[in-house]
């Protein structure tokens, strides 16, 4: 992940103004992940099924990605931060499961 904010960074710089596009293209990614359930569930009458479910599979995965890249604008180690949330949702999520 390192590799592709370097490279960002190296194209488009690093200033207030890319970090807000950065966070804006997480919202984008999510409205395709959106778009492509949809067309999953063939909601336009018109158009029927248009997408699969590796589709919204893909999509998703692009929101994770893009997020993860804004995410290196506000911590240092975005990986070990995501990987120590997780846990701790996880664990919320267990002790309320079981209560």
């Amino acid at each position: 992940m390192r590799a592709i904010v370097d490279r960002l960074d190296a194209r488009n710089g690093t200033s207030a103004h890319e970090t807000a596009m950065r966070l804006l293209k997480v919202t984008e990614e999510a409205g395709e992940a959106a778009q492509a359930y949809l067309g999953m569930q063939g909601q336009n009458p018109r158009k029927g099924c248009t997408h699969t479910r590796g589709d919204v599979a893909t999509e998703l995965c692009d929101v994770i990605l893009t997020a993860m890249v804004a995410l290196h604008a506000f911590h240092d180690d975005p990986a070990t931060l995501l990987a120590s949330l997780a846990r701790h949702r996880n664990q919320r999520l267990a002790a309320s499961t079981s209560a």
